[in-house]
């Protein structure tokens, strides 16, 4: 399993090719189609990000190793590619791993200073639930291991 670092490195190796933001917003569309598919049982309110202006769907489960397993999903195809990428990112990792991250690849492949201001706060949106699951889930982690 990769780090989160080197899975970052990865996303920023692949973006370098791409100098043209048209491109790179192409490939995030792209990276939309990587997502596993979303149940529909998850659909729920209290998986809905409040903050986005598109629809964005985020759950997460600690798996019998203690790492959490990110499934997401939207209305809105570069936001589906960004929760892609995050997903990426993060998922299989512990509590502790996912709240200790510097996601540095948001700002190395310029996709915060290309995102309109709804977008910009639907990341931000994004990026809080994923660190609100995984303090809740590093509090149980913690309980179970007392």
């Amino acid at each position: 399993m990769k780090t989160i670092n080197e899975t970052q490195d990865e996303i920023i190796e692949e973006f370098s090719v791409m100098d043209d933001w048209m491109d790179r917003y192409a490939y995030i569309i792209d990276l939309s189609d990587t997502l596993e598919a979303f149940p529909e049982s998850c659909r729920t309110s209290d998986n809905l990000i409040d903050g986005c202006q598109s629809r964005v769907w985020l759950q997460a489960d600690l798996d019998s190793d203690g790492r959490l397993r990110f499934q997401a999903d939207s209305d809105a195809l570069i936001v589906k590619g960004i929760v892609a990428m995050l997903v990426r990112v993060l998922s299989g990792h512990t509590p502790a791993e996912v709240l200790s991250a510097d996601l540095y690849f948001i700002d190395r492949i310029g996709l915060r200073q290309h995102l309109s201001p709804t977008r910009s706060n639907g990341l931000l949106a994004m990026l809080k639930r994923i660190r609100a699951y995984a303090l809740a889930y590093s509090a149980q982690v913690e309980e179970n291991n007392q």
